[in-house]
Order: structure tokens, then sequence, then C-alpha cells
């Protein structure tokens, strides 16, 4: 009789598991990013955010950054004031870089769409000397809540019908 010896590979023991990224982990890396971004005077959350930033201990790094996330990219939207007599393009191009590279080293997800738009430019002093009491705030947040509210209707549409933007 001949022994015969079967090789079978051994099992072994693979770890299953997935790692994930909260939007508001994605959100402050930008937020802390854009910090270092000279010429960029504020990202604006809108009158709400604003408003919930003094009433509630909120985070204002991450205030007015929208973001999609994926399993392997990024898409983030944001409106920014930026200081007058600087090079807007160039604030851009440096926020835009800064932000898929610390995206890139902190996560390994590649930041594949980045939408900035101005809504306004101040100089330094204008933009210090606008910054409103809370009260001016609140008094005129009726006016504001129309407008908002049929904005947010049609974004909401728009939101349902929008293809995802990530992979």
């Amino acid at each position: 009789m001949t022994d015969t010896k079967t090789n079978t590979p051994a099992k072994t023991n693979e770890i299953s598991g997935k790692l994930t990224f909260d939007d508001k982990v994605i959100q402050k890396i930008i937020g802390i990013s854009l910090d270092k971004v000279d010429g960029l005077l504020n990202v604006d959350g809108g009158f709400f955010s604003n408003i919930a930033d003094k009433l509630v201990n909120t985070d204002k790094t991450t205030a007015g950054i929208n973001t999609e996330v994926g399993e392997k990219q990024v898409a983030a939207d944001m409106q920014i004031v930026v200081e007058y007599g600087k090079d807007v393009r160039g604030i851009y191009n440096e926020m835009k870089d800064l932000v898929a590279k610390n995206l890139k080293e902190m996560t390994g997800l590649d930041l594949v769409e980045f939408n900035v738009e101005v809504i306004d430019i101040k100089s330094k002093a204008q933009y210090e000397a606008d910054s409103q009491s809370l009260q001016d705030k609140v008094t005129s947040a009726t006016k504001k809540s129309d407008d908002d509210k049929s904005k947010d209707s049609k974004d909401a549409k728009d939101a349902k019908d929008a293809e995802p933007r990530v992979q």
C-alpha cells in the first residue's frame, strides 16, 4: 500500500470589513485645510447656519461645506467670501490643491469634483465691520426665511432627481 498525501491549502483567517468616513469627517478635513488659504475670509454656511453657530456650540470648521462621499471619491460644494485685491482664481486653485492633497493623504479618497461659488468680496476691515450682532440677525430672519423656503424646496426636488456624483 502506498500512502498518498494531498496538500490542501490551509484556510487563512481573512478579516473582512470596510473603512468608511462620515460626511462630517470629510467636511472637517476640508475645513481645516482651508484655514491655511490666504485671501479666503469665510466659507459661508448661509444665514441659518451662521445663527446656529452663535446659538449652539457647533463646529464652525464644517459650516458651509457640503460633501458627497463614496467608497473611493469625494465631491465638495461651498460658497465663499474672498478678500478684495486677491487673485480669486489663485485662491480657488490653492483651495482645491490643499483639499485634494489632504483628503488623499488622510483617507485615500480622491477629490473628483470641487465646486466653489464666490458670493462676496470684501476688504478685511469691511468683513470685520460687517459682523452683526445676534439680535440684528434674528430680526431679519423672517424675510430671509421666506426666500430660503422656496430655494430649499427647489433644491430638494433637484437633489431627488440628481444622479450620484461619486463612486
